[in-house]
């Protein structure tokens, strides 16, 4: 028996038939919806490559059922850029070299901006890697995270302090 649900996925309503309601929602932002920046790395919550926002929260996509998320705001990695010009979060990635293969990045992405957004970023590096460390790099690019995650932080405290 068919379970429908409706997600608001980067800002627009989806509304899907799950044949199965043990689709995770991983599963159904690749495979239904077609949002492959989400990357299925281990499936079982270890490694970060799935984290996504619900409602502002930072989670693992691949632990989460798509029917208990039903009516929940959704943001992946490809809704964070406004066509050309990137999210802080991914520029500063970019400056900083937080990545070398790029698979776990939209999760490290997700994730960081999660965190800033919780307020538990900082300055301090050991508290920045203690909140990502759900996040795992197989390249070792954890220097540059950091510095990403520092950098980001900044810039969107000052962007919020000259909006104010």
């Amino acid at each position: 028996m068919p379970l429908s649900i409706s997600l608001i996925v980067n800002g627009e309503q989806k509304d899907i038939a799950l044949e199965d309601p043990r689709a995770t929602l991983l599963d159904v932002l690749r495979d239904r919806i077609g949002l492959t920046g989400t990357k299925k790395g281990c499936d079982r919550g270890q490694c970060g490559a799935c984290t996504v926002l619900i409602d502002g929260r930072r989670i693992n996509s691949c632990l989460s059922l798509a029917a208990s998320q039903d009516g929940a705001e959704i943001t992946t990695i490809e809704g964070l850029a406004a066509g050309d010009d990137l999210h802080p979060v991914q520029a500063a990635f970019i400056e900083t070299d937080g990545f070398q293969c790029g698979y776990c990045t939209p999760g490290q992405i997700m994730s960081a901006l999660g965190l800033i957004r919780e307020g538990i970023a900082d300055d301090d590096p050991e508290r920045i890697r203690e909140a990502m460390s759900g996040n795992i790099c197989r390249c070792a690019a954890y220097q540059g995270i950091t510095e990403a995650v520092i950098k980001a932080n900044a810039r969107m405290r000052d962007t919020q302090e000259s909006q104010s």
